[in-house]
């Protein structure tokens, strides 16, 4: 959560360019297109550039492949078996498909991330706000939130740990005061630390295998949900 991403320096740059000044869709090249005040839709089975839109989602279809999709206030959609290099939104859920692939990394900062079965993001998983739930998926990079619930869902397998940050008083302090949720269900592998900077409730399935917990107590569970 250290780095920002550069879907936050756009959010920052759309708050002082007037939207009249920038026309409702522009294409960068053959294969990119940026869009203003709409949503932006790449159909199933074809291939796109960068794809980006402000006050508007991004729609990705079935089997579809783009190298990065982007959004300001708007929700970002991979859909089945589709294929991105990178996704980012501020103000917006990201939700990938079943058997979909990230091949870096997927951010948001006021919004959910949800992963389907089969789902892989082989970057970081982060927000700032939102929860973050994956069922049956995989995370190669880790998971970082600093005020979002974490559900790994059952057979899930996160490497790179998880990070929950200490909220500070600069740009990001939004959201609720109440303590993170997190939730390792059963049969659920995460590797590397789990490394929580703030209180939060730490629970974790009978049959779950995590790595080392730093700032929680674990709280084990049977069955499919606590």
């Amino acid at each position: 959560m250290r780095r920002i991403p550069t879907i936050f320096i756009t959010a920052a740059l759309t708050l002082v360019l007037p939207l009249a000044a920038l026309p409702s869709s522009a294409w960068a090249s053959d294969n990119d297109v940026d869009k203003v005040n709409g949503s932006v839709k790449v159909d199933a089975g074809q291939q796109a550039g960068n794809v980006s839109s402000i006050n508007g989602s991004v729609h990705v279809g079935d089997g579809a492949t783009v190298q990065k999709a982007s959004t300001v206030n708007g929700s970002v959609d991979l859909g089945d078996k589709a294929q991105a290099n990178e996704l980012e939104t501020v103000n917006g859920a990201v939700t990938m498909g079943t058997s979909s692939r990230v091949g870096g990394e997927v951010t948001a900062v006021n919004g959910s991330l949800r992963l389907a079965q089969g789902a892989e993001v082989t970057g970081k998983l982060s927000n700032v706000n939102g929860a973050i739930a994956l069922d049956a998926a995989h995370v190669a990079g880790g998971i970082g939130t600093v005020n979002g619930d974490i559900t790994i869902g059952a057979n899930s397998h996160v490497e790179g740990g998880i990070l929950v940050e200490k909220p500070n008083d600069g740009w990001f302090h939004w959201g609720s005061s109440r303590d993170p949720l997190i939730v390792i269900g059963p049969h659920a592998v995460v590797q590397g630390t789990l490394d929580f900077r703030r209180e939060v409730v730490l629970k974790v399935s009978d049959s779950a295998q995590i790595g080392p917990v730093k700032g929680a107590t674990v709280v084990r569970f049977s069955g499919a949900t606590p």
